[in-house]
């Protein structure tokens, strides 16, 4: 009972981050089962405190495990994106949220990592080193480089008006 209070409820962001870092859904899925089967196994010994950071860090190991097992590769799929009433702003939103991922896939792996933390999970910076195992300069730095390339990358494939 202690487990599902702690840990259950930061499912939706073990999954999300899971998702940008395997991109592949159903890679993503398999990744969290083994994660929240872990972080079950090993429940007795977190000390209390935020489960959040515990859970994403065990997410994050449990990605590199799966990374150098299978050579996970596939592109992000579309399939997070849910379209709204208007076909029109759907659309549109769909397009921007479709050019926003590819921007963000292109971003080296220790950047996307913490943008998506950061940005995406609220987390902070203090819980992004925890879960990347950085300093918190780190994080800072590597937030900072993040946001300067997904700009640069964005305006490179805005056309101007």
């Amino acid at each position: 009972m202690r487990f599902e209070q702690t840990v259950l409820p930061h499912m939706d962001a073990a999954l999300n981050l899971s998702r940008w870092l395997s991109r592949s859904t159903s890679e993503a899925e398999d990744i969290v089962q083994e994660a929240l089967l872990r972080a079950f196994r090993s429940f007795e010994g977190f000390r209390g405190g935020d489960a959040k950071p515990w859970l994403l860090a065990i997410v994050r190991n449990c990605h590199f495990t799966a990374m150098r097992q299978k050579k996970i590769n596939a592109p992000l799929s579309d399939d997070h994106v849910a379209p709204g009433p208007d076909p029109e702003a759907a659309s549109l939103s769909s397009d921007r949220a479709r050019k926003l991922a590819a921007a963000i896939e292109t971003l080296p792996a220790e950047f996307r990592e913490t943008l998506i933390l950061r940005e995406m999970e609220d987390m902070s910076y203090r819980d992004i080193a925890a879960v990347t195992a950085v300093p918190i300069g780190t994080v800072m730095s590597r937030l900072a480089r993040a946001r300067a390339l997904l700009r640069e990358r964005w305006l490179a494939k805005e056309p101007c008006p």
